[in-house]
């Protein structure tokens, strides 16, 4: 069991609550509403602080009402009326790129791709530096099997979030599939030095480009980090053998 608290500068603390984890899935949503403190500077940024996108300045307040509701109705998985209430928002504001990133989650949620593509390729032409819509447009390119299409959104996403452990994994993935084999390794570089628990897997990409580059000293060093991050479970043991055939390739 875990909860998500959720602060910072500009807007109120939100809890998630408990919730569960659970292991059986890839991949687990959780929706939280956070909502901005109403001060007399708050349409003035910080020094410090991260950039935002002039259509995300400009959203009315009906449009932004809509789309608090439309979290809610996703936090419920009650996906008819999230797309009502979104497509509502977006009525309201049509240059409103969050709507149509969570207008994709929707659609997804829905099984609908087509749509859910549409939406964020909207997305990320009112805002070419929202790093969701790009990271989950990336995703439905390696379900495509366009893993260069990949790899230029996740180069965009790590550039305006550069600290983020997951889009980088990713982004080494499109790489090493790329056969861009020294940028996959720089980018597992770059996790490494991150707190990146729970992303053990970077190593083994990091490892496989190694590989392909006949180093493999150092495609054994980073399959045992791999072994102490992640040293139980079904990758676990394929690393094992991986590590067993690099060593008898050596003798």
């Amino acid at each position: 069991s875990y909860h998500v608290v959720v602060t910072g500068e500009g807007i109120e603390e939100a809890d998630s609550g408990v919730f569960e984890v659970d292991r059986r899935k890839i991949s687990q949503d959780l929706f939280i509403t956070v909502r901005r403190i109403n001060e007399t500077n708050s349409n003035q940024m910080g020094l410090g602080s991260p950039s935002v996108a002039a259509v995300d300045l400009n959203v009315p307040d009906r449009a932004r009402k809509d789309f608090d509701k439309a979290i809610e109705s996703m936090a419920r998985h009650d996906w008819t009326s999230a797309l009502q209430q979104l497509n509502r928002a977006i009525s309201a504001y049509p240059q409103y790129a969050l709507a149509y990133n969570n207008l994709a989650a929707v659609y997804g949620h829905m099984n609908d791709p087509v749509r859910q593509r549409e939406a964020l390729e909207k997305a990320i032409e009112l805002n070419d530096h929202l790093v969701p819509a790009l990271v989950n447009l990336a995703k439905l390119c390696f379900q495509d099997g366009n893993s260069a299409r990949a790899e230029t959104l996740l180069e965009k996403a790590s550039r305006a979030d550069p600290n983020n452990p997951a889009t980088m994994t990713m982004l080494a993935q499109a790489q090493l599939l790329n056969k861009h084999f020294d940028a996959a390794i720089a980018s597992a570089h770059n996790v490494h030095t991150m707190p990146h628990q729970n992303f053990a897997v970077i190593h083994y990409i990091a490892a496989r480009a190694l590989e392909r580059e006949s180093r493999l000293q150092d495609a054994l060093a980073e399959l045992k980090v791999f072994l102490t991050e992640e040293p139980r479970g079904a990758r676990a043991d394929h690393v094992r053998e991986e590590v067993g055939k690099i060593q008898h390739a050596q003798r």
